[in-house]
């Protein structure tokens, strides 16, 4: 299962009642069949220490302790202290042949595994991960999601945080947290997302132009037809339907981010109602925008590509799988631009304000979240 919401929405406090560190003011909690709000201190430690694992972003390994003492300290913590289990739970991980190196001598992707070994110690049904790969590279971030794909496959239920969308949707289920309660979830396929991040897009396209955005008049390409995605975007809490104005006129409105891929539109009869974002689809369709265009800027800016075509083929792709963490990354290497190369606005992120010389005008996104966000 994977837990996903913006900062500030309950996900660190709903693993840290699942895992015991913290208790419930109100309410029930069931795990295993057992209500845990009737325990005492000592039988949540016992349920603790037989029932959950826990692997962390930040490692919390003993600095001068070796791997093996590591583990074999988590195993002290449960009234067993055996070499040959500690060894054997690092070899299941893949580092029994690093198991007397310190913390300080292993890569940051094997201080990971050490922590998923001192997690299975003592066989834990449950395994909760709080951003396991926010501090990897590519190559670690594999290694650590193949082992927590293995360890699921052998029966554990894995309760993974994470605020990228790529490693969640390796997920059986992923639940999305709002303000500590949980938003109704409606699965689809990959290219259905791709899609729907396309029309998301769309969206805010016709909005920046002063457009109503209106089913019937958006041209975007993909597997569903455009009232099909339009349904289903309703059914997931992204957008939502109301009738037309009673005058108004429309113009021909071009995407310019996409003209020399896939050209898209809107034509300047009417359409058929309008499409308004809700808050959760005004969100998503920020952060799609804000990935594309910090990729074209990348690819022209950085990489000095001079083909539109290729440009926007790559930010295309880019759009769909960059994790919040690299966009921020690549807004800030490229000092937090305030516009695409076509001359669009790029959405400011959370680096932007932490920089503090944000030159994106932020109250013009409060503007057009007023304007397009459906109340």
């Amino acid at each position: 299962i994977a837990i996903m919401g913006p900062s500030g929405s309950g996900k660190s406090s709903l693993v840290n009642l699942i895992g015991c560190l913290d208790r419930a003011t109100s309410g029930s909690l069931m795990i295993d069949g057992q209500e845990l709000s009737r325990f005492g201190e000592s039988d949540l430690n016992r349920f603790r220490a037989e029932k959950i694992g826990f692997v962390f972003q930040q490692f919390h390994l003993v600095p001068y302790l070796t791997a093996l003492e590591n583990v074999m300290l988590a195993q002290y913590f449960h009234s067993i202290a055996d070499e040959e289990e500690a060894l054997a739970a690092l070899e299941g991980v893949g580092l029994r042949d690093r198991a007397r190196h310190l913390p300080s001598q292993l890569s940051g992707g094997e201080q990971q595994r050490v922590c998923i070994a001192r997690a299975l110690i003592n066989d834990p049904k449950i395994l909760l991960a709080d951003e396991p790969t926010g501090n990897l590279d590519a190559h670690n971030e594999d290694l650590v999601l193949r082992k927590l794909r293995e360890l699921h496959a052998q029966g554990r239920t894995i309760i993974m945080v994470t605020h990228d969308p790529t490693v969640a949707r390796l997920a059986d289920r992923t639940v999305e947290l709002h303000h500590g309660r949980i938003v109704p979830q409606t699965t689809f396929a990959l290219s259905d997302e791709t899609q729907i991040d396309e029309v998301l897009e769309e969206i805010w396209t016709l909005h920046e132009n002063n457009e109503h955005a209106e089913l019937g008049r958006m041209d975007v390409e993909g597997a569903l037809p455009m009232a099909v995605a339009i349904e289903r975007m309703e059914q997931a809490g992204l957008v939502q339907k109301r009738p037309h104005f009673a005058d108004h006129t429309h113009k021909s409105v071009l995407n310019r981010c996409h003209d020399a891929v896939h050209p898209t539109g809107a034509a300047a009869d009417h359409g058929e109602c309008i499409i308004e974002y809700t808050e959760r689809g005004y969100q998503r369709a920020r952060d799609v925008v804000r990935r594309h265009r910090l990729a074209e800027r990348l690819f022209v800016q950085t990489f000095k590509l001079d083909d539109e075509t290729q440009v926007e083929q790559q930010a295309c792709k880019f759009e769909h799988i960059l994790s919040p963490e690299a966009t921020d990354s690549i807004c800030t290497f490229l000092g937090h631009p305030a516009a695409c190369p076509h001359g669009s606005a790029i959405p400011p992120g959370e680096c932007c304000v932490r920089a503090g010389g944000q030159r994106c005008n932020p109250q013009l996104m409060d503007f057009l979240k007023e304007k397009v966000v459906a109340r």
